[in-house]
């Protein structure tokens, strides 16, 4: 009799320890496809996203020189129009991440700064230079830095910087609600995300 029940609880004890390894086991394989399913969606949001503008501007260029001990100014000008194409984006590809299994997280390191393009079409009119200070490449690189520095400006004051944050700002979206589904929790600046809302708080997202 003593031998037909420590046969009955041995037999137990193995089914038990089979059941607990089979369910660790299960659980370790839910761990690991949840990770390869956050790194595939990482992946697949890695890309640049761009917002475009365009800006047009008229400047006057004047330029004197003083020639024979400033006893004779040369002068040159010209009109030139600017019509230029901007772009700015983020290249996702260069997050940096880290996935803690362990405790379950997406680890927002690092998000790239943007990428700020100008492509200026420049057009000259009305060009007028004295044989003493003609046109020279200096002046057309003056023109460019000028130009730059003024549409630069143009940027700032305009609504595509937020509107580049705002197209950021839904990728990362993605990232929280997956991570959510999932039972994880995303962090940016060490500082857990619980609300999709959060991500609006720029102060948090940009430095």
């Amino acid at each position: 009799m003593r031998k037909i029940v420590f046969g009955v609880i041995l037999t137990l004890i193995v089914v038990f320890t089979f059941r607990y390894c089979d369910d660790k086991q299960e659980d370790k394989i839910v761990l690991k496809e949840s990770s390869a399913l956050i790194q595939e969606q990482i992946k697949n949001v890695g890309k640049l996203v761009v917002t475009e503008g365009h800006f047009s501007e008229v400047f006057t260029y004047k330029n004197s020189k003083g020639v024979f001990g400033d006893l004779i100014s040369a002068e040159k000008k010209a009109l030139v129009i600017v019509n230029a194409d901007v772009t700015i984006g983020y290249d996702l590809s260069k997050i940096e991440y880290k996935i803690d299994e362990a405790t379950k997280t997406l680890q927002i390191l690092s998000i790239p700064k943007e990428e700020i393009k100008i492509s200026p079409d420049f057009e000259y009119y009305d060009m007028q230079a004295d044989y003493l200070n003609p046109f020279e490449a200096k002046d057309y690189n003056s023109i460019k830095e000028t130009v730059n520095k003024s549409l630069m400006k143009k940027i700032e004051a305009s609504d595509l910087k937020s509107n580049a944050q705002n197209r950021l700002i839904s990728e990362l979206a993605k990232f929280f609600m997956l991570t959510n589904s999932l039972g994880w929790t995303l962090e940016y600046n060490q500082s857990p995300i619980s609300e999709l809302s959060e991500l609006n708080n720029l102060e948090r997202i940009f430095d």
